[in-house]
């Protein structure tokens, strides 16, 4: 049983003439890394919106189909409800933080569900912990580094202990250290820890990499799916879409062009053992 479901999925904001999705119909699997890619405007963040409830209950607009989170339909389910089952994370941290410190930052969502004092103070250490910011739980947060405001907003949301996180591009505004920081944090949290993973991200190379799936959207329609290999094959399709193509898939794609090697969609460790065969060869 997947534990998200999508279906038949339409969505058009008030005053707007066009729909930002139509007819999306998708499934994520428990302990799955979806990657979802997209130009401006494809209808990426307003799908992410539909996973928390946030669409339809919080922005209105004319809302067909239906989206299940783990049997809930989110049309009949209260945000608070669902906040503790899909965990949403933006892309600037800032509009997430409001607290004076840390670890009043990560209490927040505790307290507001009613938890016993010694279980937030676990739940807080442990997330804490996860984000690697223990040591900082009494600074004040915009006095944190881009990266570390970004995993203390992670942490908040995973003291809630959702099955699912979904992050709209939060490495966008980072520099390449909280890049790297917040890329790692991310593949923690799925890989060991198991949870289910929803990110919308233009590092291509890193979905390339670490997502279980990716899905291509353009003018609200899902038009490509598969692993990443399968989706990254289609180098063509993601330039006209204007979608950055990895770094070792570029250099893959014109290896196979010239009749070098048979598939394009290669990580970098994979083109520098092609590129060592074939001057080997040369």
């Amino acid at each position: 049983m997947a534990l998200i479901r999508v279906e038949d999925l339409s969505f058009k904001y008030l005053g707007s003439e066009d729909y930002s999705l139509k007819g999306i119909n998708l499934k994520v699997k428990k302990g799955e890394f979806l990657g979802i890619l997209g130009a401006s405007g494809s209808g990426k963040s307003t799908l992410c919106l539909t996973f928390n409830g946030i669409i339809p209950h919080s922005i209105s607009g004319e809302f067909e189909g239906n989206v299940y989170v783990k049997g809930y339909n989110t049309k009949d389910t209260s945000v608070a409800e669902l906040s503790t089952l899909v965990g949403l994370i933006l892309q600037n941290p800032d509009s997430q933080l409001f607290n004076m410190t840390v670890e009043e930052e990560v209490a927040f969502g505790l307290e507001n569900l009613g938890l016993d004092v010694e279980e937030i103070k676990r739940r807080i250490k442990w997330a804490l912990k996860l984000a690697g910011l223990e040591g900082l739980e009494n600074e004040f947060p915009p006095n944190l580094s881009g990266g570390q405001k970004q995993r203390l907003a992670i942490a908040s949301v995973l003291a809630m202990k959702p099955e699912v996180l979904v992050l709209d591009e939060p490495t966008s505004q980072l520099d390449p250290l909280g890049r790297e920081q917040v890329l790692s944090l991310v593949t923690l949290l799925n890989k060991e820890q198991g949870i289910t993973t929803i990110m919308v991200e233009h590092n291509t190379d890193y979905l390339l990499n670490f997502a279980d799936r990716v899905i291509v959207m353009d003018k609200g329609e899902i038009i490509l799916e598969g692993k990443p290999r399968q989706v990254f094959e289609e180098v063509e399709l993601l330039n006209r879409l204007g979608i950055k193509i990895p770094t070792s898939v570029k250099i893959g794609h014109r290896l196979k062009e010239k009749g070098c090697i048979n598939r394009a969609a290669l990580n970098e460790k994979e083109i520098v053992k092609e590129l060592r065969r074939l001057l080997k060869k040369a």
